[in-house]
């Protein structure tokens, strides 16, 4: 099985350094709703982890989350939402006060 290197920036045999195969994975960047693209990296991986048990390696697979506070916070700072109800979908779809006009984010 071949895998894109980052390091060597080309496609390479895929060669466990050891027993236990590491994935560490970078999470989304979230700073509006969710979206499809969200899924790929949560997708992609995943059948990647249960492919390499499959054929019979251990693995440790770990996924962040990057920068969440800060963009969402810059945003809802933005868009003038009171910080009691920035995780409150309700609040982002139905608010009609100057500048919201009922857009959800």
């Amino acid at each position: 099985m071949k895998l894109h290197n980052t390091l060597s920036a080309q496609k390479e045999e895929f060669l466990p350094g050891g027993s236990v195969v590491g994935m560490y994975v970078c999470g989304v960047t979230p700073y509006s709703d969710s979206h499809l693209g969200h899924a790929m990296s949560y997708i992609l991986f995943d059948v990647l982890r249960r492919y390499l048990e499959y054929r019979g390696y251990k693995v440790r697979h770990v996924q962040n989350f990057t920068d969440i506070d800060d963009k969402i916070i810059t945003r809802a700072n933005t868009l003038g939402i009171p910080q009691g109800h920035r995780g409150d979908a309700a609040y982002y779809c139905n608010s009609t006060g100057p500048g919201k006009q009922g857009v959800c984010l």
